[in-house]
């Protein structure tokens, strides 16, 4: 199948970003639908790449961007939701998805990459598994002679602007104690280019038609352990309290209420789920998972080393 143009939504997104400087190495068009063109101007610059405003959950709207356009890939998903059309669980999984596969048949759409994640399961005691697992059962559920499905299903995903071990360092660089939830809960973390060279070589490829791929790292490894790393980098010493099933699970009832929703009961069911690969699918694509050791260290690290630097120039009177 030859891809020609793309429309990426969720483009603007930490993995969408890597995705459109993967293909702005080759002579494939991106369109990124946003609601906020202004907010991601810095994605101009990228070549090829169009950046529109639209309302993504609109049908209307999205027939007429995908129009003319070889393949759609959809990273649109939310951790935590608000009570408000377009920012519920079911809306952004479900029926989103429900509308991507009908705006693709009905635009003459032929090649739908759907991002899912690891622990998705109709079955699953979250309501983020739940709605994840649906989208993705959706998603499989459409391929088919006029429309090729491939569903990718990532462990948590790191790098430099990842909202996954950053968030815990902006934790540890201002709390001396951290009271941590679920800490022996399992994780396989994926490096966010390898993530983005698996949508990209699955785009054309036929053999990954119909199919479903989690990604993992090399490594798996329980939150406790990926805290105490991250406090290390930093270069801090702090007090990581793991906290008993019950108080986790308190915990999680507590701070859902809190602005920004730092932690919630949700987020506590899915980790009750390892997140963990049976079968990583980055080797069927050809790609060598990369470990988080060989990355982590040079964007939480740096920090520790600028302020080693910067305490030298105290101490040295510059």
């Amino acid at each position: 199948m030859r891809i020609q143009s793309v429309c990426i939504l969720g483009g603007t997104g930490f993995i969408g970003r890597q995705i459109a400087n993967r293909l702005a190495n080759t002579k494939i068009k991106i369109k990124v639908l946003t609601r906020h063109r202004e907010r991601n101007r810095h994605l101009l610059p990228i070549p090829n790449l169009e950046l529109i405003e639209a309302n993504i959950h609109d049908p209307q709207t999205l027939r007429e961007h995908f129009d003319g356009v070889d393949a759609v890939i959809n990273l649109v998903a939310i951790l935590n939701e608000e009570k408000k059309p377009g920012r519920r669980f079911e809306d952004v999984h479900v029926h989103l998805v429900e509308q991507i596969i009908a705006a693709c048949r009905d635009s003459g759409v032929k090649r739908l990459l759907h991002m899912s994640s690891l622990g998705a399961d109709t079955e699953g005691p979250s309501r983020y598994q739940q709605t994840k697992g649906e989208g993705e059962r959706l998603a499989l559920a459409a391929n088919g002679d006029d429309l090729a499905v491939t569903v990718f299903r990532p462990s948590v995903v790191f790098g430099p602007a990842d909202s996954f071990l950053n968030v815990f360092a902006g934790m540890l660089k201002i709390a001396p104690v951290m009271p941590l939830p679920t800490p022996q809960a399992q994780f396989q973390p994926v490096y966010v280019d390898d993530v983005a060279a698996a949508f990209e070589k699955a785009l054309e490829d036929r053999e990954t038609f119909g199919r479903a791929y989690d990604l993992g790292g090399p490594n798996t490894y329980t939150l406790e352990t990926l805290v105490r790393y991250v406090a290390e980098l930093l270069g801090v010493k702090r007090f990581i309290a793991g906290l008993p099933d019950g108080l986790s699970k308190l915990q999680g009832r507590i701070l859902q209420h809190f602005p920004g929703k730092p932690y919630t009961y949700d987020n506590y069911l899915s980790a009750q789920i390892d997140n963990v690969c049976e079968h990583n699918g980055l080797l069927d694509l050809g790609i060598e998972p990369t470990a988080l050791e060989a990355i982590a260290p040079g964007y939480l690290g740096g920090q520790r080393s600028r302020d080693r630097y910067d305490e030298w120039r105290r101490n040295a009177g510059r």
